[in-house]
Formats: C-alpha cells, structure tokens, sequence
C-alpha cells in the first residue's frame, strides 16, 4: 500500500487556515487525479481542493473543521486498483470494448476489498438526487430541487446545475415555501461569512464613516446604449453596461480627488497614482469584490470585458484571493436588486465607495420645466478622517457630471468646448 499525504495548500499570503466546507467525495471513494475532492473557505474565498493522485482516498477532517495550512486532510492510496464500476480513464474510452474483460479480475484484487463497493454507488443516485455540493447550495439558498435541470450521471442535480439556475433566475414557486413546523435550525456561519462580519463591524467602530448623496439623470447614458449598443457588442464582443460608464467616470474623479483614492496606514496616508476598482458582484457563496486593476487605462469595452471575466469566476466558485485584494475604491451596485437608496460600508483599508442604485422614471425640473426622467440615486461612504466634506462631495458631483455629459469622460473630465477654446 502506498499511502500519499495531502495537506492544505497555502491560499494566499497571510491566510494560515482555512475551513472544509463541503467534501466533494466520501470516505472510502476512488478518486482521479486533479478532480475536485472537497471545498475549502478562507477569510477571503472559496477554492477547490484537487486531487494530487489517482486511489482510494481516507478522509482526516470533517465537514466544517478549521485546519491550518500545511495539515493532512485525506489520505490517498495511490496503489489501489481502480473499481470495476468507477468510470474508465479519459485515454482508454475508444478502447471500453476491448478492456471491458480484463476490468473485472482487476477490481477483484485483495489490495482494497473494503473501499471499493462505495464508489460503485455513486453512480446510482436516483433521478433528481443531488451531489453533496448541490445539496448544500441549495439548502442555503432555500431552493426546491425540482426547479433544477439536472446534467449529471442519471439525472442527478451537479453543482453547476444550481449555479446556472441560480444565475439565470428563479420563479416563486422555487423557493421553498413555508412549513408551519414552528421548528428551528442552526447553521455554523462560514469562515468567509465570519469574516465579512468582522471587517464590517471593524469599519462601523475604526472608522469616522459618513455618506452623502447625489442623483443621476441617466438619460443621455441610456441614449448612447440605445444608440450604439448592437454596434458595440458586435465589435468588441461584449455587452455595453452601465457599469462601465461608472467606473469610467470615477477613475476620471479620482484624478481631481486623490484623497478618495487614498488610504489610511497609522498616522501616514498613502496616495495611489492608479485606480483599481472593487467591483461588487453577487455570487452564490455571497458578496465578493474583484478588483479591475488599473481601471484608469482601461477603455469602456475593456472594463466590460474586464468585469465579465472576474463576475463568470465569481458565479463559478473559482474567484481567487489575489483577485480581490489591492483594490483603492469600490463600486457597488444594489439597483439590481431593487434598492432605492441605501449608505453602502467603506471596504477597508479603502477610504471610500460608491453605491449605485435602480433607475426609477421621476418628475423633475429641466430648464423651468417638469419632465420624466429617469434618476438613478447615488452614494458615496468616505472616511471623514481622510476626505473632508468638500472632497466628497466634489468627487460625487464630478461623477454625476460626467454621466450626465458621457463626451467629458473622453476629454478627463472637461467640457469639450473648454478644450477648443484653450480653457
């Protein structure tokens, strides 16, 4: 017997533990190397855990458990013999027929009598059944298995499944409902999820935070989208958002106002001369912030591009630490979910973030007259220890200048006509 040791591989600098989420495979299993076997949560993420050989793997640690980095997780017996009802390599599948024989004598051997009768089940799950993964997103997300197409091996409901489902929208009748069993339940908080609640709970008591407001009309950013929109995307591959319009014109106010950019590190500041962007982004293991790194050079379809890339990784699980640290201002958007207005919390150690909100048609005055249009509320949260009041509300008003004037975000900031007449 050879038994291979896996330990916990660092996640990123500074993480020295992590949680196992979920075990992707069961005691006893056979497992192929490089496929996914567990789950782990750090402070900063959640990453896959693959396998380093192909064999009968022994679990050391429980669903749940906090491990250090560098500490035995599972046991994999690289010697064993794959089962006779485990699936054949990649390599040998034009040659199932000829090999079919021999496999059984194979499994027979006594190396691992035991183990091997456990992966045999899992390929008989019942249809609509769901793997250990699928099974715990849709718990916490409150989800009925039947609103789930299922890809997998005898229909059974894939991680993957819940996530597409998830990211595509559900209608009311898959949640579940209501049981009227008065029982109650206890859910352990993630190790992700407990420390999202310290960082908020540090910001809220380390911070002198303040936020002021603002409104957009969005009017001329929808004109342009409506105008150009089927152009855009069919040249650049990629659809034309708002969000980039955002970003765009922040980078161009961060410009004006430094200290919004800036940072708090004991009694010094520090001044960044780039913009990267936190991009909140909803995922099904909750909020995370990728970063659009230098978002200052970086063209409308670039950040598009940019955003879709890190939201996919984000949807799929396969967000990493290093892309979410190192952001200097973020951007939040709550309008898709319908909010109005809301005072978004500073994600440190940045000093500010915006909050975006829904578009909502609205009467207001436009030279002496009352016209519909449709306003979009904005935030901006700032430490006041580092902004002042007219920094900050400078800042928002330059941003609401330039989305309400999409030309100025090509000329930094200025009017076009200032530029032609040298002013």
């Amino acid at each position: 017997m050879s038994l291979l040791e896996m330990k916990v591989p660092s996640p990123g600098e500074s993480i020295s533990e992590v949680e196992i989420a979920t075990w992707l495979v069961a005691d006893g299993d056979y497992v192929e190397k490089d496929q996914a076997i567990a789950e782990v949560d750090s402070d900063k993420a959640t990453l896959e855990l693959p396998a380093e050989e192909s064999g009968i793997i022994t679990l050391k640690a429980a669903e749940g458990d906090v491990v250090k980095v560098g500490q035995v997780v599972c046991l994999i017996d690289t010697s064993a013999a794959r089962p006779a009802g485990a699936p054949a390599a990649a390599p040998a599948a034009s040659e199932a027929p000829k090999t079919e024989a021999p496999a059984a004598p194979v499994a027979a051997a006594p190396a691992s009598p035991a183990p091997n009768p456990e992966p045999v089940k899992s390929d008989s799950y019942a249809a609509g059944s769901a793997s250990p993964a699928a099974a715990k997103m849709l718990k916490e997300n409150n989800i009925n298995p039947a609103a789930i197409k299922a890809t997998g091996k005898d229909g059974r409901i894939t991680k993957q499944d819940v996530i597409a489902a998830m990211s595509a929208g559900f209608s009311t009748e898959a949640a579940q409902g209501w049981g009227g069993t008065r029982e109650q339940s206890r859910e352990k908080m993630s190790m992700l999820r407990r420390k999202i609640a310290e960082r908020l709970v540090s910001v809220k008591n380390e911070t002198a935070m303040l936020t002021t407001f603002n409104e957009v009309d969005m009017k001329p950013i929808m004109d342009v989208r409506a105008k150009y929109k089927d152009a855009f995307s069919k040249h650049h591959e990629v659809n034309l958002g708002f969000m980039s319009f955002f970003t765009k014109a922040v980078t161009e106010a961060l410009k004006l106002f430094p200290a919004v950019n800036a940072q708090i590190d004991g009694n010094e500041m520090i001044f960044h001369d780039y913009a990267d962007i936190g991009i909140a982004v909803s995922s099904p293991k909750g909020l995370m912030v990728p970063v659009v790194r230098n978002a200052e050079q970086m063209s409308l379809a670039e950040i598009e591009r940019e955003i879709k890339r890190l939201a996919i990784k984000a949807r799929d699980g396969k967000i990493t630490p290093e892309d979410m640290t190192g952001g200097t201002f973020t951007i939040t958007n709550g309008g898709v979910f319908g909010s109005m207005l809301s005072t978004p919390i500073i994600n440190p150690p940045q000093s500010a973030i915006l909050g975006m909100h829904n578009v909502v048609e609205r009467p207001v005055a436009i030279n002496g007259k009352v016209e519909i249009r449709p306003i979009m509320y904005v935030a901006l949260s700032y430490d006041h220890r580092i902004i002042d009041g007219k920094e900050s509300v400078g800042f928002l008003v330059k941003v609401k200048e330039m989305l309400e004037n999409p030309e100025r975000m090509i000329f930094g900031s200025k009017d076009p006509l200032e530029i032609l007449l040298g002013l």
